[in-house]
């Protein structure tokens, strides 16, 4: 049976016990042992990097009260999974709640409705400020009337720093103070507005409509997340350019850290539609579980729900990235690289080829939800595999490199979809002869951008296989 491959991006959890609520008068916690053993096996069986911690062979106990002094040895579960980990992990996440792991896999978390970053400033790099990237429909701040540039330096009259940023931003009620920024200097205006965060479900297919440059029919789809509960709004975003009759598309990934890699394939199936059946990619375990586990992905012409992939026939696309374009989204372009003619457009990509999936405490192999102990809802998602394209190209740790390199201005970010938004204009001037480039900046000062809001969700920058 096809694997489901899910790119998600999660939080590092900092508990060390959880139980769950249920009918008996006299529920039981787990103990520390039993979670920490269970990290253990997970990590002995699945690993991507098991043969580089020598504590993960399956020799490396003499029995299991060896086993159990070495796991007892450790203070958490947090600190043990820390410790089996290999440093050239950057991706592999133990939680101490999975209820919200799960409600995340379908979209569902707390939101304000501000999605943004967060960037040193230029002459005192100790200090943050936040831009907003774009405002969710039907949300707080969409009602207080924020938008796409808008500058904010302080939470409830503290200036950000590299040192509160996150603990400010994590409330679910703050004020934020406004700020202009001139490509130098971050003022404050003076202005507030407060924000309150509520249960909300994101559709990831946030633009998608069809552009008339100079006669011709562009497509432009911003795409958020690989989150398939929206597999079908996405095929059906497809749809209506393909009965637009586009012939050239834009695909905006900036701010894209992954989702299902199952809908980053059939992704790739509406871009092209003329390769099903070949392959996509190609999984590389540990050598334990290589010849049982291994599978290769390839393009095919149907969504998770059996329906028809609406496929636009290209050989050419135009990528949108900047340093946030993560997993599912390096997938896309690594993965059609081989076949069409891939225009990357921005900066670097994140470096995300490995997949990892879900596991429960629960008996090996399957580690799953089913049979997971009910005594506490820790749950981890380790590397346990990576993914090569066609041509075997994988490893890009320092990510994917753009064709043509263009570094967001902070202070001009533009309008999403407007056909003069720098990174969209420039897709537009290799599409259509004659269309502008967008104006030189001169002095642009290039930032450092240090995190984002979606930095706290549960599904941040991790690709998981339901297995």
């Amino acid at each position: 049976m096809k694997k489901k491959l899910i790119l998600l991006l999660l939080i590092v959890a900092t508990l060390f016990t959880s139980c769950f609520e249920d009918s008996d008068d006299n529920p039981r916690t787990a103990s520390q042992l039993e979670i920490q053993d269970f990290i253990y096996r997970g990590l002995n069986f699945f690993y991507l990097y098991k043969a580089d911690k020598p504590e993960l062979a399956d020799d490396a106990f003499a029995n299991e009260q060896e086993l159990n002094n070495f796991l007892s040895s450790y203070d958490s579960p947090e600190s043990l999974f820390d410790f089996l980990t290999v440093p050239q992990d950057r991706f592999s996440i133990l939680v101490d709640d999975y209820i919200e792991l799960e409600n995340a896999l379908s979209g569902v978390s707390k939101s304000n409705g501000m999605e943004f970053g967060l960037v040193r400033y230029p002459n005192n790099p100790t200090n943050v400020f936040g831009y907003v990237r774009y405002v969710l429909p039907n949300t707080d701040a969409e009602t207080k009337g924020l938008q796409r540039g808008d500058i904010f330096n302080s939470i409830d009259g503290q200036q950000l720093n590299e040192n509160n940023f996150n603990a400010l931003l994590s409330q679910d009620s703050y004020t934020i103070g406004l700020a202009t920024f001139d490509g130098t200097n971050v003022n404050s205006t003076g202005e507030t507005a407060s924000l309150t965060k509520t249960q909300y479900t994101e559709n990831p297919v946030y633009i998608a409509k069809t552009l008339d440059v100079q006669g011709q029919k562009i497509g432009y789809v911003m795409y958020n997340s690989f989150t398939r509960d929206f597999d079908n709004d996405l095929n059906a975003a497809f749809g209506s350019l393909q009965a637009d009759g586009v012939t050239d598309l834009v695909l905006d990934l900036r701010y894209n850290g992954g989702g299902a890699v199952e809908t980053a394939v059939d992704l790739a199936g509406m871009i092209t539609g003329q390769f099903n059946g070949e392959l996509f990619y190609t999984e590389q375990w540990n050598p334990d579980r290589q010849e049982e586990y291994a599978e290769n992905g390839l393009f095919n012409a149907a969504i998770s729900d059996g329906s028809a992939i609406n496929s636009l026939g290209l050989t050419t696309v135009y990528i949108l990235t900047t340093g946030r374009t993560a997993s599912a989204s390096e997938l896309v372009i690594n993965g059609l690289d081989p076949y069409i003619n891939v225009v990357q457009i921005g900066q670097n990509t994140t470096g995300k080829f490995q997949a990892s999936f879900l596991l429960y405490d629960a008996p090996a192999p399957g580690f799953r939800r089913s049979q997971a102990n009910p005594d506490h809802t820790y749950a981890m998602l380790p590397l346990v595999f990576k993914t090569a394209n066609a041509v075997g190209n994988t490893d890009y740790v320092d990510g994917l490199t753009p064709d043509i390199a263009i570094d967001e201005d902070y202070a001009n970010l533009g309008i999403l979809g407007d056909v003069n938004e720098p990174f969209l204009a420039t897709a537009l001037s290799e599409i259509v002869p004659g269309f502008p480039k967008p104006a030189s900046r001169g002095s642009f000062n290039e930032l450092e951008e240090i995190s984002e809001s979606k930095a706290n969700s549960p599904l941040h920058q991790i690709m998981l296989a339901e297995h």
